[in-house]
């Protein structure tokens, strides 16, 4: 199974890049983020043509969040499913697909360490975890993917030094991502790539992108027999280059 995660900032504004990717690329599961599209504006059966069922929660303009699956998609849940408060935004989804359930995320960005936004991301993040063990246990095959506005270590950064103090880096961020992982799940691509310097989002400014200043911040987390099937993960950097790119690339797994 090739499953596959990419915020695209927009499916309006990148629905036809979208519809290349999946033709080029053949996941048999992809999980989008910043869908920004209500649920009645999203594009099912365009989807549907290309052989895919999906599953979205979105809210209009902002976040938003889908699955896409050739390989069966059942028991969805939109929003957190721990018995807690839902979160007001549309930043979670979770269904299975070919016998895996899988999570789109899309964590918030925390916007400064001194803003209530970032003690949202850090309830946030504690109410994912709650949402992943009322859903399953690490014996499971359980994936939680997507955008996760945190750079799990100073190896996903390209200058440590100009982060700190900021947000994506900051060690509460860290230590609610490191709790998740400790529930049990493993960092697919870095279990592949323990190299570092490989990143999945560039900033538009500045040529971040050709001058190599990025952060690695989308994740596929999986449990350990998913971990055990997993022989390939890299990110597509050519999908954030071309004319109106969105500013991450996909990232991909492939289980055996």
């Amino acid at each position: 199974m090739r499953l596959a995660t990419w915020n695209v900032n927009s499916l309006k504004a990148r629905l036809a890049r979208v519809e290349e990717w999946l033709a080029d690329v053949q996941p048999d599961v992809l999980c989008m983020q910043e869908t920004k599209l209500a649920d009645d504006a999203f594009p099912a059966l365009t989807f549907a043509a290309l052989g895919y069922e999906s599953a979205h929660h979105g809210q209009g303009q902002w976040n938003g969040v889908a699955i896409l699956s050739k390989v069966g998609l059942t028991d969805v849940v939109a929003n957190f499913a721990d018995g807690g408060e839902p979160d007001p935004d549309a930043r979670i989804i979770t269904a299975v697909c070919g016998g895996v359930r899988i999570s789109s995320v899309y964590v918030p960005n925390g916007r400064s360490l001194d803003h209530e936004h970032y003690q949202y991301k850090l309830r946030w993040m504690a109410q994912l975890r709650a949402h992943v063990a009322a859903l399953s246990s690490p014996d499971e095959q359980v994936v939680v993917t997507g955008d996760f506005n945190i750079a799990p270590t100073d190896l996903d950064v390209y200058d440590p030094k100009k982060l700190v103090g900021a947000t994506h880096v900051s060690e509460p961020e860290r230590a609610e991502l490191a709790a998740l992982e400790a529930w049990g799940f493993t960092d697919l691509f870095r279990q592949h790539h323990p190299e570092g310097k490989l990143f999945s989002w560039w900033d538009y400014r500045a040529g971040d992108f050709h001058q190599g200043r990025g952060m690695r911040i989308d994740l596929v987390l999986g449990t350990a027999s998913v971990a055990a099937r997993c022989d390939f993960a890299i990110v597509d950097r050519n999908a954030r280059k071309g004319a109106s790119p969105s500013d991450h690339a996909p990232v991909i797994v492939d289980l055996a």
